[in-house]
């Protein structure tokens, strides 16, 4: 895959969301007000025995805890919708039936189409521990980055197989996507975006066990707040089962998603959402 054809995308789309000036500066606007929200959240419950035990596998602080569950949950957001909302997006503008009759590679275009929500991402969730660390008094001193970076990577591998299955359905049926809202949901009330998985019901602490963020918040938590290297048990076990993840699903993933091509054009419905 020559680095011509991404590069045109990675402009193309960072042209457009530029253009809209407001909205591209105001989404950091948001990210400063999520962070004071917690903040508060924090003092007013951080303080409490039961919280401090709770979190002490991640040095027992509440805010520390969530700023990295609500930035690094920009990933699980962004992997399931940046797919299916670049191919509602390319079909709209009737410009994806074009570009699937070009020799441009079928996983190019899948890579390419999100590679901008990626990266945007990325500098979201520097911001917020980047504010964190300066002005809320987050201690990332002892912070390992290989680890983070690694968990991070098989992370996106991860979710983006899941938002290519989410892309596919789009691609077939024309509407909603019950598979995005179902694994969006479902993560944030079991993998310990908000709180750890400890507090929760036995049944529900394993099928935690079933969602790629349960490793990957595990993994970045241990990694940044505590100073846990690649060696570490814990975080070896947490990327072991995130490669899994990614070996398994992503196979799968680009299978169904030539599938949902072959039907879309089969049915004459490709350029129409």
């Amino acid at each position: 895959m020559t680095l011509r054809k991404p590069q045109a995308f990675l402009k193309k789309d960072f042209l457009m969301e530029t253009s809209y000036r407001f909205s591209f500066f105001l989404q950091f606007g948001g990210i400063f007000f999520s962070v004071v929200m917690f903040y508060f959240v924090s003092e007013l419950i951080g303080s409490a025995p039961s919280v401090q035990q709770s979190l002490s596998r991640y040095g027992g602080n509440y805010f520390s805890f969530v700023l990295i569950g609500i930035a690094f949950s920009n990933f699980l957001s962004v992997g399931l919708g940046s797919f299916s909302t670049s191919i509602r997006g390319e079909q709209m503008m009737g410009t994806l039936e074009a570009m699937l009759v070009t020799p441009t590679r079928l996983s190019t275009i899948i890579i390419s189409s999100s590679q901008w929500s990626f990266a945007f991402t990325s500098l979201r969730v520097g911001i917020y521990l980047l504010l964190g660390g300066l002005f809320f008094g987050v201690d990332f001193g002892d912070a390992n980055v290989i680890p983070a970076l690694t968990a991070l990577l098989l992370t996106v591998i991860a979710f983006s197989s899941l938002g290519i299955i989410s892309a596919s359905f789009i691609m077939i049926f024309k509407r909603g996507d019950p598979i995005a809202w179902l694994i969006s949901s479902t993560s944030t009330l079991v993998g310990g975006v908000f709180y750890p998985i400890t507090i929760l019901p036995d049944w529900l602490q394993k099928l935690s066990y079933l969602f790629p963020i349960t490793y990957s918040l595990d993994a970045i938590r241990l990694s940044l707040l505590q100073g846990y290297g690649l060696t570490s048990p814990e975080i070896t076990r947490d990327l072991a089962a995130l490669v899994i993840f990614s070996i398994i699903t992503l196979p799968i993933s680009l299978v169904i998603f030539r599938y949902a091509v072959r039907r879309a054009k089969k049915d004459g419905s490709l350029a129409y959402y």
